[in-house]
This record gives structure tokens, C-alpha cells and sequence, in this order.
């Protein structure tokens, strides 16, 4: 069986034995039906209309006013003309002047958390000309510094004593709507809901009750599930918001396909309105489709993906995102698999928007560091460096915080195989630092691994175009696991 998987801004061909078994989002089990482009305004409205467990708009809203659209990052969600975000601003917008609310009165704030801050580029990219020339200009299209003191509130610790540090344009706002993805993630099963929240328009050490080892290294966060302690935790941080602040979120979450097309928008409540929304998710990302368990997992990892370019190359991000598919995938491996990826790991680092990753990658040489958990004791004295934070704030670089929980994450290929081998690597010696092993070709991996590890007949699993679409949580047939 030929293949082809992603690598850097190419392919890699493989031919793999003829027993494969190939699984692509979206083509080999068909999505649910997403709403036709001409209704999706109409539906869109009718949600926001009629909220889940909420008043309506023109209830919780009157001339004077102040209202805070909270909208995700570029990382999220579709550009297209017809994107969740677009369609829902605009509709929003609509209904809040009808309301009486005035225009000078609305922010429109990206919930970017420790991720780059959005750009003008890319916030026209993410709302579309007119929104964005409405509000750009006249200083009320903002993107949340979890940096800047000045505009942060301390609202103190939640019953599991997790420091919850929020936007204050969001917190004194008469109303606050978050627009979100109900979107499989590896982390806490879903993006949207209260994660939004939790984790767009926090500090750092928001950020440092979750996406830490202690919560990552879990054995309910793999596979991935909404049951897990991640989860609860963005949960408790939202109504702990929610609480401090005396008002309620209002939710407007779109359940995404394999595009980033709308299956169905839920509006009102997060407490009430985040479960419906997930049964409706769970359709499309909890596939249950395996009749075995698999002892091979293969895939590609483009240069520029997700977090953005580099990803793909940058040893600390690329191992990352190798976990990511087994945390979604876990339910399908056997606890012994074996990962083949394809990866041009030639050393780019894109030091600009990861301007402390190699610094980290170094000290993970040295000082008796055996693994990346052991990195942990660094997390303060990166996350509070002065140069990397104005680098955050004012140079597009992810907050240095971000890398530990990509570090935590990356641990998760190793504790779930036997073995994780990076194809085609331009240096192979970072792969190897990060505990992979290395070969030229697919078929040279395949063969060490059947001699080593998974016999001369494994089951195997390709994911070609891993990466090039909203994924899926692989389940076996027989199982609801969620």
C-alpha cells in the first residue's frame, strides 16, 4: 500500500503492508451534516435568541450598557467567510444595538492566553473587513496581555485553592459573551465552554493549576475524556468567575466539523449550555470505528500547523504534538505501540515565536535531567524572565510559560510506548534528545520496529493528513466511551 504523510512543507512517500488500515477525518467516517452556508445566519440568530438556561439579549442588556465579545485566537476555529466567530460577532453585534446598546459601549477582546498575542493582520483575518474596520480603528479591538497588571483582576483561589487571576475588561463588563468551539482538544476533551475562559483570558498562573504534570500526567487525561481533572478544573475556574464577577457568562459555542463548519451553534448558560453542546460534539469526535487495537500508528507533522511554523521541526513542539495523537487516539493502542512519524527536524526553532524553547531544550541536556517532568523546577524562573515576557507582550512570542505545558504533554509519548521513531529528520540528534529514535524512510522504521518490538504481522494504523483537519477521538466500535 502506497502512501503519502505530511513533512515539512511537502510530503514522504510510504509504502506500508497492504493489511493497513487508513483513517482520514471526515472521509472515512462521513461528519454528521454541517448547516448549509445559507441558513447558518438564521441559526446562528435562532440560538442567540433563544438561550439555554439565560435571559435573552434584550433582557440582559440597555443603552449604557458595556459589553465584552470575548473571541478565540487565530489557533482556532476557521477562517473562512462562514466561520463560527464572523458569523456569530455579526449577529451579535445586530442584536445588541437592537437592544439598545451602543457601539461605543462593545470591546471585542481575543482570548489569546499565553499564546502570541493576535496581530491586526490576523484579527481581520479572524472577524472580516467591516467588523474589524468598525471596531480596530477606534481602540476597541483589544488582545488579552496576561502580563499587563493593569487590566488583570485577582480574584483569589478557588476551593481547590487554583489562583485565578482574569481580563478586568471582562470582569467589570455589564455583560461578557465568550464565542466559542465545541471542538475536540486534547486537552479536557473540548475547546469552548468554560476552557475558554479558563484559559484565554487568565495569567500565567491560572494557567499553572492545569497545564501542569500533576494534572497531565493523570491516568484519567489519556485518553482524552471530559471526565478528567483538566476539565474540572476549567469548570471550577469559569463559575468561580462567574461567582466573583455576580453575572453569568454568555455562551455562544459552535460544534465544528472536520472543516471548521458549523454542525450547531448552543448559546446561553455554559453551565447548562457546555454538556448539550458536547452530545451533539461527540458524534463527530468520539468515532467509534476500530475492530482492533493497533500495535503501529503512523503519521506526518508538517513544518506549520496549529500553533504555527515551527511546530513541526521545533523538538519540544513536535514531540508535543506526537502525545496529541495518542491522547486522542489512546483507545485504539495497544499500551506496547509503536509511533512512525514523518519530520523534517532540521533545527528551526523559529526562535522569534518560541524565543526561550531552545534555551529549555538546552538545560534538558544537562543537570541530570532524565525526563521532562524534571524540567518543572525551571517553570517559575522562566515564566517570571523579563526579556521573555516583553518578548510575549510586544514581539508575537508565545508567554514562556506555554512550553511547560508543551513539556508535560511531550512526556506522554514516552510513558504510552514502546517506541516512537521521527522519519526523515535533517538532524536527527534533536530527535534523539527527546528520546525518539531515527530512520531515513518509513520502511527502514517499520522494519526495526517489527524486529524489536511489534513482530512480524502488526496491526497497523496510518493517519495520512493528521494534521490538515480537525481530528477525531478514535474509539473502538464497540465501545461509547467518552
Amino acid at each position: 500500500m502506497k502512501l503519502e504523510f505530511e513533512y515539512g512543507t511537502g510530503v514522504m512517500k510510504a509504502e506500508l503492508p497492504d493489511t493497513t488500515d487508513v483513517f482520514i477525518p471526515g472521509t472515512t467516517v462521513a461528519d454528521p451534516a454541517y448547516i448549509p452556508y445559507d441558513q447558518i445566519v438564521e441559526k446562528t440568530r435562532e440560538s442567540i435568541l433563544n438561550p439555554i438556561a439565560m435571559e435573552s439579549l434584550d433582557k440582559l442588556t440597555r443603552a449604557g450598557s458595556r459589553v465584552v465579545l470575548v473571541i478565540p485566537d487565530i489557533v482556532k476555529g476557521g477562517l473562512q467567510p462562514t466561520s463560527h466567530r464572523k458569523i456569530a460577532v455579526k449577529v451579535l453585534l445586530e442584536e445588541l444595538y437592537k437592544a439598545g446598546v451602543l457601539k461605543k459601549d462593545i470591546l471585542i477582546l481575543f482570548s489569546n492566553g499565553l499564546h502570541p498575542r493576535t496581530t491586526p493582520d490576523e484579527m481581520r483575518l479572524i472577524l472580516g473587513d467591516d467588523i474589524f474596520d468598525e471596531f480596530y480603528y477606534s481602540g476597541q479591538m483589544l488582545t488579552h496581555d496576561s502580563e499587563d497588571w493593569d487590566n488583570l483582576v485577582d480574584l483569589g483561589r478557588t476551593d481547590s485553592a487554583d489562583r485565578v487571576i482574569m481580563n478586568r475588561f471582562v470582569y467589570e463588563a455589564d455583560l461578557a459573551i465568550l464565542v466559542g468551539h465545541t471542538q475536540g482538544n486534547p486537552y479536557g476533551g473540548y475547546s469552548g465552554g468554560y476552557k475558554h475562559c479558563a484559559t484565554g483570558i487568565t495569567h500565567w498562573q491560572s494557567i499553572a493549576a492545569h497545564h501542569v504534570s500533576e494534572v497531565m500526567h493523570r491516568d484519567d487525561f489519556v485518553p482524552v475524556s471530559s471526565r478528567s481533572l483538566m476539565r474540572r478544573k476549567f469548570d471550577e475556574i469559569g463559575m468561580y468567575m462567574e461567582k466573583r464577577m455576580g453575572k453569568k457568562f454568555f455562551g455562544c459555542d459552535a460544534v465544528l466539523d472536520t472543516q471548521s463548519r458549523q454542525i450547531a451553534v448552543f448559546s446561553g448558560y455554559i453551565r447548562q449550555m457546555q454538556p448539550e453542546s458536547w452530545k451533539v460534539a461527540d458524534e463527530r469526535t468520539y468515532v467509534a470505528w476500530a475492530d482492533k487495537k493497533y500495535d503501529v500508528m503512523v503519521f506526518g507533522m508538517p513544518q506549520n500547523f496549529h500553533y504555527g511554523d515551527g511546530m513541526g521541526t521545533n523538538p519540544i513542539q513536535m514531540t508535543q504534538a506526537v502525545s496529541a495523537q495518542i491522547i486522542r487516539h489512546k483507545r485504539v493502542l495497544k499500551d506496547s505501540c509503536v509511533i512512525l512519524f514523518s519530520t523534517q527536524c532540521n533545527g528551526y526553532f523559529h526562535d522569534e515565536r518560541w524565543p526561550y524553547l531552545r534555551e529549555l531544550y538546552k538545560l534538558y541536556q544537562c543537570d541530570y535531567m532524565q525526563t521532562l517532568p524534571d524540567m518543572s523546577k525551571y517553570a517559575q524562573y522562566f515564566a517570571t524572565d523579563v526579556e521573555y515576557i516583553r518578548k510575549y507582550r510586544y514581539a508575537g512570542a508565545f508567554h514562556p510559560y506555554h512550553g511547560f505545558s508543551m513539556m508535560s504533554c511531550s512526556h506522554i509519548a514516552e510513558t504510552n510506548t514502546a517506541a516512537i521513531y521521527a522519519i526523515g529528520a535533517q538532524e536527527p540528534g534533536y530527535a534523539r534528545a527527546m528520546g525518539l529514535k531515527t530512520r531515513a524512510t518509513f520502511e527502514e522504521a517499520l522494519k526495526d520496529a517489527m524486529k524489536k518490538y511489534v513482530g512480524s504481522n502488526p496491526n497497523i494504523l496510518a493517519l495520512p493528513g493528521a494534521f490538515k483537519t480537525n481530528p477525531v477521538h478514535l474509539c473502538m466500535r464497540d465501545s461509547a466511551a467518552r
